[in-house]
């Protein structure tokens, strides 16, 4: 009985430490969604401590959790549902070492996973609409960043395009036809640092309803 009353004493206990700290966190009128985590929303949780991450250990990232991001990934939202996207998996060394370019061969090939976002100008729509692809394959990256995270993983977004130089050299790396244009590459892999999210809200970038 001693022992019983000993346990629920210590988790009330660290119930109330967690109320505590999110009425802290409230008191210190920091942002909303710090309250929402501290209540235990996942999905704003995830979002706020995803951070970019460049250190992966030696450990491939396992099919299913690939197929994940994917999945992720073609969830994004897309202009008149046209999904003017295409992703290429790349795991060879060797693949990997020729994305990664001049500048960065070296850091690419000690990556276990990229994956290569890409518009595809066949399926984006006609006319002034056209470069909604770009928003679209940026959605798209966005997810498979959050997934990865919700997942163990680790990732950073790293850009191409609009940088021709940059987007024709991985065009050339994975052999792709002249309408498949590299947005990014997103490089995958369990984590191997922990480098702390940064915090990058500030009042002063909103705006409600009109500027002044």
């Amino acid at each position: 009985m001693t022992m019983t009353k000993t346990l629920v004493a210590a988790a009330l206990m660290a119930l109330g430490t967690l109320t505590a700290q999110a009425q802290d966190c409230c008191q210190k009128k920091e942002a909303q969604a710090c309250c929402q985590m501290k209540k235990g929303n996942p999905t704003v949780e995830n979002i706020l401590t995803r951070t970019s991450i460049r250190k992966y250990q030696a450990r491939a990232v396992e099919a299913g959790k690939i197929d994940t991001l994917l999945r992720a990934a073609m969830a994004a939202p897309t202009a008149m549902n046209k999904q003017p996207w295409h992703f290429v998996v790349v795991t060879d060394k060797e693949v990997l070492k020729a994305i990664g370019g001049e500048r960065g061969a070296e850091r690419f090939a000690n990556v276990p996973l990229a994956i290569v976002v890409c518009g595809d100008l066949n399926k984006a729509p006609q006319g002034p609409g056209r470069d909604f692809w770009i928003q679209d394959t940026s959605a798209a990256t966005e997810n498979i960043l959050l997934a990865a995270h919700a997942m163990g993983l680790g990732a950073v977004w790293t850009s191409s395009y609009p940088r021709e130089q940059r987007y024709k050299e991985i065009q050339a790396a994975i052999n792709a036809p002249e309408h498949i244009v590299p947005l990014c590459v997103v490089l995958i892999g369990y984590p191997d640092e922990q480098p702390a999210p940064k915090q990058k809200y500030l009042q002063e970038n909103v705006t409600y309803n009109q500027f002044k």
